[in-house]
């Protein structure tokens, strides 16, 4: 019995640190509190591994924020005064 002593220990010490990483990760689901850090986390990685990729997440954010001009609905984009 005492040979089995270190590896039960072992295993005891992994379940616990397992468990407190599931509670830990339920908690911030829950709160809502990752989202800003792991964001900057991963642009920070996308950054430094992926240049490519980087640029092109970039590219694509300020083509969501650009806005296009829309027709009215009878096809025009704006009418002319005293035109009717």
């Amino acid at each position: 019995m005492h040979a089995l002593f270190p590896y039960l220990a072992l295993l005891g010490f992994l379940a616990a640190v397992l468990g407190f990483f599931t509670w830990l990760a339920r908690r911030i689901r829950r709160r809502g509190t990752a989202g800003g850090a792991m964001g900057g986390a991963l642009a920070a990685y996308e950054e430094a591994f992926r240049a490519t990729s980087h640029a092109s997440h970039h590219e694509i954010r300020a083509q969501g924020e650009r806005k296009a001009p829309t027709d009215s609905p009878d096809g025009r984009r704006r009418r002319r005064r005293g035109k009717g």
